[in-house]
């Protein structure tokens, strides 16, 4: 009698094998930079040429801003170096230039390139952090307003009613005068803070009014609602909930308000009420190149200029590309 073979015995597959092998078969999620080179966002930049020409001349000038004592040839502020038998000097490829100020000098024998990176380095700075201050008080009046309603919405709008009726130039325009009266011989990094608070002031209404909107639809959706169903407090729920999903107009309106920014505070420098001159900037620059200017010296106005129209043009572009790309209607 013979007896059928048995199959060999294979072993048991434990409960702790089968998990590492599901494990094993989950791919790893992607990177946040994965993410976004694969997104809609960076294909839109990679296609659009005006984007990509707009956002290279924007690092451009703030990679020469921020590096200005190590790019630029001369120290325009270090007076042991400045010659005054070179002052008034055209640019070098005129008549009487020299090749060393290729864009000239001014009055007091500053090189003109030289002295453009450092104005732009404090134009940017300034017109930046102006920016970063309005963005603060608007995007938090903003939530504030749209997300408790009632009378705090009534009065945060009325405040932003009465900012709108007065120019933002001439709001800025009493700031900084108020600023200078009452710190006469105030150092320069207080005489920087009273012209960011200048520039920041009439800029916040615009965020508010923009972030307002946005929490008042988002702030009746499931998710809200979910998390005050299990007693999420307010300021969690629109810090971590309602905040992230309405940044997207607020990156817009900040990258072309730093264009804005700019402009405004050379236009107070022009003026007289910006930076003090033993640290100017652009709009310093124009004004005493201005004064100069019917004596033949037109590289003092016209490169100042020019520098300025460079950023903001720079910023405005990549900003009307960016609202184009984060708005789903406009793809």
């Amino acid at each position: 009698m013979t007896t059928a073979a048995t199959p060999p015995a294979t072993p048991p597959t434990t409960a702790a094998h089968a998990a590492t092998t599901a494990t094993a078969a989950i791919p790893a999620a992607p990177s946040a930079w994965a993410r976004f080179f694969d997104g809609d966002v960076w294909h839109s930049f990679r296609s659009s040429p005006i984007a990509m020409i707009a956002a290279a001349m924007a690092l451009l000038c703030v990679f020469c801003a921020l590096f200005a004592g190590v790019i630029s040839p001369h120290n325009p502020f270090d007076l042991a170096t400045l010659e005054l038998s070179d002052s008034m000097l055209p640019p070098a490829w005129l008549e009487g230039g020299q090749h060393k100020y290729l864009l000239g000098t001014d009055e007091q024998g500053r090189d003109v390139l030289s002295a453009l990176f450092y104005g732009a380095r404090i134009s940017i700075l300034i017109g930046g952090a102006s920016v970063i201050v309005s963005v603060l008080i608007g995007v938090g009046l903003g939530l504030l307003a749209g997300y408790a309603g009632g009378a705090v919405d009534s009065f945060i709008m009325r405040v932003c009613d009465v900012m709108l009726s007065f120019p933002s130039i001439l709001i800025a325009l009493l700031i900084a005068g108020v600023g200078r009266a009452l710190f006469p011989q105030a150092h320069d990094s207080l005489a920087f803070g009273v012209l960011i608070l200048a520039i920041a002031l009439p800029g916040w209404v615009q965020y508010a009014r923009t972030v307002r909107g946005s929490t008042m639809v988002e702030r009746n959706k499931e998710y809200v609602q979910a998390a005050r169903v299990v007693g999420v407090p307010p300021g969690r729920i629109m810090l971590r909930h309602v905040l992230p999903n309405v940044l997207g107009p607020v990156l817009v309106l900040a990258t072309i308000h730093v264009a804005t920014a700019i402009q405004t505070e050379a236009t107070l420098s022009f003026l007289g009420v910006g930076v003090s001159p033993t640290s100017p900037s652009l709009g310093t620059f124009i004004n005493e190149g201005n004064k100069q200017l019917f004596s033949g010296a037109w590289w003092l106005v016209i490169f100042p200029g020019l520098m300025l129209l460079l950023i903001a043009l720079s910023m405005n572009l990549f900003g009307d590309w960016l609202r184009d790309a984060l708005n789903p209607r406009l793809r």
